[in-house]
């Protein structure tokens, strides 16, 4: 079976080809095939995560161990960050070139290696390097795992499908806390490392178990493979369910090959121009106000209001969790309210909270307990969406590159958030953090309402041609 249109380039597929893969993935009912492939990549997403968090729970240690200066501590601690960020940049434009499951492969072994070489590291320096490389990894990984999921997925219910892969981010940020809280002091810092090396093996399991996206297969001209891979998907589809696949509907009109352009180029040509634009700030401001409070907290409770390191750190684990509610049920209600509608009025709900907590004055510990709560559940909300929505808002040739570019204003947010904030708390006001934090969330839902555009029950290739 071949999907080529008569004339097509061998480099592209024509646009009848892209828009026949596009109807049969609309076809399919979601099934245990959608569920397994989400549970493998999901299962990757969990863990580097879970490698995400590490050097929190081992940096007491390492700083005993190599006396390291609070800068060198602080410098260890965000280099992970910036090996994200371009991490993030890099892994967009490779998965737009050489396939989304090979890089999601790549990164799972190069996360591997990493924490293997962090567990035998010699000094600071080299531990420093090797952060940078499991950096790369980490950053490179997610946003392609969701342009992926994104791709498979039709457009009935997408948003709910996908933020219930994207909770699994979340939760391996809350596993590998509680797991690093007791091997460390048990075991060591190098031991976590090694464990958190162990899921490598799944790199095997990505490659053998989970297909190439089709609709990547049919952008570059790999007709016959797409045509393949489709067939396979829709053959184990139907022995799951039991049951013929319902008659292809109708293929949406695509664009002819060589239209529109691709590439960083691309992402500021024509409508993508604003898209990028907006999505960039939004990731930006929620992922600001997300790490500005919540790297934040602990220590603002100790020293704010001198509870013990216990308590200070069950406070902000209540925060964590109250986030965790709101990624759920942004996941249960974005189909049905809209994309735009649900990042708008979570932005703007943080930046009331906020805005309310700072005029009040945060002049007791359960006052900010209970609004920073409030307040992680709108922003943990609008924040998990943008892993649903930006794959959405960019054709197949460049939807990883747009993801990724989500990314590095992510980690750029993560990066400076808890820098402004530290430097506005050492001036003493704790009410004026909670007003540049309300600040900056009330200017993302600005931007959401004025400039997101509702994807919500479209197929990727009606908003994206």
């Amino acid at each position: 079976m071949t999907l080529n249109a008569p004339g097509t380039s061998p480099g592209r597929a024509g646009p009848a080809a892209r828009a026949s893969i596009a109807a049969r993935f609309e076809r399919l009912p979601l099934c245990r095939w959608h569920v397994t492939v989400r549970l493998i990549v999901g299962a990757v997403t969990f863990f580097e995560a879970f490698d995400q968090l590490l050097i929190a729970y081992a940096m007491p240690e390492l700083r005993a161990e190599w006396q390291l200066s609070t800068s060198a501590a602080t410098l260890l601690l965000t280099v992970g960050s910036v090996g994200m960020l371009i991490g993030a940049l890099l892994s967009g434009r490779l998965a737009d070139r050489i396939g989304r499951v090979k890089v999601i492969a790549l990164c799972v072994a190069v996360s591997s290696v990493a924490n293997l070489a962090l567990a035998v590291a010699p000094s600071a320096d080299a531990f420093m390097g090797l952060r940078v490389l499991q950096g790369l990894a980490i950053g490179g990984e997610v946003p392609v795992a969701a342009t992926f999921i994104a791709e498979i997925t039709r457009s009935h219910r997408r948003g709910r499908f996908v933020l219930l892969y994207e909770l699994v981010f979340p939760a391996g940020l809350t596993v590998g806390a509680l797991v690093a809280a007791w091997v460390v002091p048990l075991l060591g810092w190098r031991w976590m490392y090694v464990i958190a090396a162990v899921p490598g093996l799944l790199c095997v399991l990505v490659q053998k178990k989970v297909p190439e996206s089709p609709r990547w297969l049919a952008d570059h001209g790999r007709t016959e493979d797409a045509a393949a891979t489709m067939a396979r998907i829709e053959n184990e589809v139907e022995r799951i369910t039991g049951k013929p696949l319902p008659p292809v509907g109708e293929a949406l009109p695509v664009a002819p090959p060589g239209t529109g352009a691709s590439g960083l180029r691309g992402l500021f040509t024509g409508r993508y121009r604003r898209r990028t634009l907006v999505i960039g700030a939004l990731w930006f401001t929620g992922y600001f106000v997300n790490y500005g409070i919540t790297s934040w907290l602990p220590t603002i409770y100790q020293n704010r209001y001198d509870l013990s390191l216990s308590d200070a750190l069950l406070y902000s684990t209540v925060t964590s969790c109250a986030g965790l509610l709101g990624c759920l049920l942004a996941a249960l209600t974005v189909d049905r309210a809209g994309r735009r509608k649900v990042i708008t009025c979570c932005l703007g709900g943080a930046a009331a909270v906020l805005l309310l907590l700072a005029r009040l004055g945060a002049h007791t510990p359960a006052q900010v307990l209970i609004w920073t709560s409030l307040a992680a559940v709108f922003f943990f909300g609008s924040n998990i969406c943008l892993y649903l929505y930006t794959p959405e808002l960019f054709p197949t040739r460049m939807r990883a590159l747009g993801s990724s570019v989500g990314g590095a204003l992510n980690r750029l947010g993560v990066i400076l958030g808890p820098i402004v904030v530290g430097a506005v708390y050492a001036g003493g006001r704790i009410g004026t953090v909670f007003l540049v934090l309300g600040a900056v969330a009330l200017a993302g839902a600005v931007v959401a309402g004025l400039g997101a555009e509702e994807t919500a029950g479209r197929r990727l290739e009606e908003v994206s041609p």
